[in-house]
């Protein structure tokens, strides 16, 4: 028996010594911004995507891809993560995932790859968390810009591209184009005069031509594998929605999605898929996870997605899908059920009569709608220049918790609303408050308990100084909700810059026990500490806003103020250098600098502070005094001469600290 063990095992051990080894392909991922999955590929009718089409033949394309939720941010964050919005939590724009979340990219950074990004709107930002992995991350817009063109990032990928690496490489390359509002360049715009969203589509799969050229060289005959898909697609006024984010029909949730790489067969799946499957799949070309990989086009039975912006928004219906083979279901209070193949218009609702599968009604009650509070607690703080570009964008999340009740309207009943709540929340987020007040009054009329509208027309009567509208309006929102602390906090904020502002103390105290974090009400309450000349409360009050969104260089100098009256040096120091660093030249308190230094016993930080200073500072006399003081301490050859000066140009204040140094003696 051994002599015939024996024989079997070495040629078993022959075989395995003969395996060749599969070297690990790079990986491209271009991600289509709003792209619908009937504008690009070689179905598509009215625009031309050469690009897209030759690499048709050489991989697989599903017929029946769907993104995991309407927008931006969660759509790329399920792509990145293998989850669905449920699993990952960011719901909306504006959001941040979890920094426990894993990514797709961390997984192939600790695989040996070299990982770069390059992101064409600040929508995808790295402040929302998803550039955890790469070892490059390009989101330069440009100054003032939340945003750039296939041309500007395609530029910038190549640049990458031309650089030699002995890793294999993982590329994401993000293309905002079709985005709304769509101005392509020439000859596109020209051409496509007629629908410009076209125009911008073919104008991004030119360039997706020039970077899977360059992609493709730069391997050097090694093995590349390729992905290319939207994120979303675009209404284009079907259902009554113009763009996306709202809704769950074909337009927006229905994708293209094409795959070219190794162990992929060229052909075409009809198997319905999400879009979240693309992390499986990178990580099977990667060599780490084959687990719900692509590669393999089987079915996953059903697809889920979901629309939660209009519920955590507005307190409208959540709305779940459940896609099963071509039928797929929308719950939304009430239940929707379309065969997409023979009904690609999703004009017949066959609820009434057909049945929706087992599964279908498992992924319908089973899918995990988010809580508010949840939602609201991952909202990415942001300063109000940063809200300012998401709404250059057309992505303006609602500041508060809206009120839920059991006979909220659907969302596709109240599609006529939607391009008046873009418009008004556009508006106040760019402070045109007069302008935003007529249209937020219109959609309190068509929904009433729609508290963000309320309050947005609250705070913008409150900014116009128009004290009675803005009291009646908050007592409009306290009738809508009158437990929320969001009525509180804004009606507090009110008061605080009125001669009432007294009023608004023990209001902002509420508020803050119940939710220590809340950005306005701490700003509002350091505001009135600061008037109250409680110094000490201001300062604390302060550096926990400071931790909860970032400070401009004038705030900094100010803690940097507050800090040196209370004492605390190492603070004071801190801020004023963080100040200094993001002021530049415009930065003012070298003066403080070199006091603080001075005192700490750093005098060749406290001399370079004060030589900063020029003559014209309106206390030059003093920082004459301090420099006589450093040079003295560093044992300068010139002491004596600043000395000389500092007594020449001494005022009232400077000559009697003079008379009293003992180092000038």
């Amino acid at each position: 028996m051994k002599r015939v063990v024996v024989p079997i095992l070495l040629l078993l051990a022959a075989c395995h010594r003969e395996q060749p080894v599969v070297e690990r392909p790079s990986i491209l991922l271009v991600t289509l911004d709003t792209t619908r999955a009937d504008a690009i590929g070689p179905e598509a009718k009215g625009v031309e995507t050469p690009s897209f089409n030759g690499l048709v033949p050489r991989g697989m394309r599903f017929r029946w891809a769907y993104c995991a939720v309407p927008q931006t941010l969660p759509s790329h964050t399920s792509m990145l993560t293998g989850l669905y919005a449920g699993g990952h939590g960011v719901h909306e724009n504006a959001r941040h995932l979890a920094d426990t979340t894993p990514l797709l990219a961390e997984r192939l950074h600790a695989a040996g790859y070299k990982t770069a990004a390059f992101i064409s709107a600040f929508a995808l930002a790295k402040r929302f968390g998803l550039a955890r992995g790469f070892d490059v991350w390009d989101e330069d817009f440009g100054a003032n810009r939340a945003e750039r063109n296939a041309q500007e990032t395609t530029d910038r990928a190549l640049a990458l591209l031309r650089q030699p690496s002995s890793q294999p490489l993982f590329l994401w390359v993000h293309y905002w184009d079709p985005h709304y509002p769509y101005t392509p360049p020439e000859p596109f715009r020209t051409k496509y005069a007629n629908n410009p969203y076209y125009g911008e589509v073919a104008f991004m799969d030119q360039q997706l031509g020039r970077l899977v050229a360059a992609f493709q060289q730069s391997a050097d005959n090694k093995p590349v594998a390729m992905i290319f898909v939207g994120d979303h697609g675009e209404g284009l006024g079907e259902h009554g929605e113009q763009q996306h984010g709202n809704l769950m029909y074909q337009a927006t949730m229905h994708v293209p999605l094409l795959i070219v790489g190794p162990g992929v067969k060229a052909g075409t799946s009809d198997a319905p898929v999400s879009t979240r499957r693309i992390f499986h799949t990178i990580l099977d070309w990667a060599g780490i996870d084959a687990t719900n990989s692509l590669r393999t086009t089987g079915n996953e039975h059903v697809v889920a997605a979901e629309a939660m912006k209009a519920f955590l928004d507005y307190g409208w219906q959540p709305q779940v899908m459940a896609v099963d083979g071509t039928r797929k279901a929308i719950l939304a209070g009430s239940l929707e059920l379309y065969d997409v193949a023979a009904d690609p218009a999703e004009a017949h609702n066959l609820a009434p009569q057909a049945g929706l599968s087992r599964e279908q009604r498992a992924t319908l009650r089973d899918y995990p709608i988010p809580s508010l509070a949840a939602a609201a607690n991952a909202t990415a703080p942001g300063d109000a220049e940063e809200r300012k570009k998401l709404a250059s964008l057309g992505y303006v999340a609602a500041d508060v918790k809206p009120v839920v009740r059991k006979d909220a309207p659907r969302p596709a009943d109240m599609a006529p609303l939607f391009p008046i709540l873009d418009e008004a929340a556009a508006l106040f987020v760019r402070e045109e408050y007069a302008k935003s007040i007529p249209l937020l009054e219109e959609i309190l009329v068509k929904d009433p308990h729609n508290l963000d509208a309320a309050l947005r027309l609250a705070t913008a009567q409150s900014a116009l100084g128009h004290d009675a509208q803005a009291v009646a309006a908050f007592e409009r929102a306290q009738t809508i909700a009158p437990d929320s602390p969001d009525v509180r906090t804004y009606l507090a904020l009110h008061y605080a810059k009125t001669n009432d502002w007294k009023k608004a103390e023990p209001m902002l105290e509420q508020v803050l026990a119940q939710t220590p974090d809340k950005v306005p009400a701490i700003e509002a309450l350091a505001v009135i500490r600061e008037r109250e000349g409680r110094v000490p409360d201001t300062l604390a009050l302060l550096q926990k806003l400071y931790t909860l969104r970032a400070p401009t260089g004038d705030e900094l100098a100010h803690l940097g103020t507050l800090a040196m009256q209370t004492g605390q040096t190492n603070v004071a120091l801190d801020a004023f250098e963080k100040a200094r660093a993001a002021q530049g030249s415009a930065f003012r308190n070298d003066l403080e600098l070199g006091v603080l230094y001075l005192a700490e016993h750093r005098f060749p930080e406290a001399r370079d502070a004060l030589d900063r200073i020029p003559p014209s500072h309106p206390d030059y006399p003093m920082v004459l005094f301090k420099r006589a003081q450093v040079a003295v301490l560093l044992h300068e050859p010139d002491a004596p001469a600043r000395i000389a000066a500092a007594k020449q140009h001494a005022n009232e204040t400077t000559r009697e600290l003079i008379a009293r140094e003992r180092l000038f003696q």
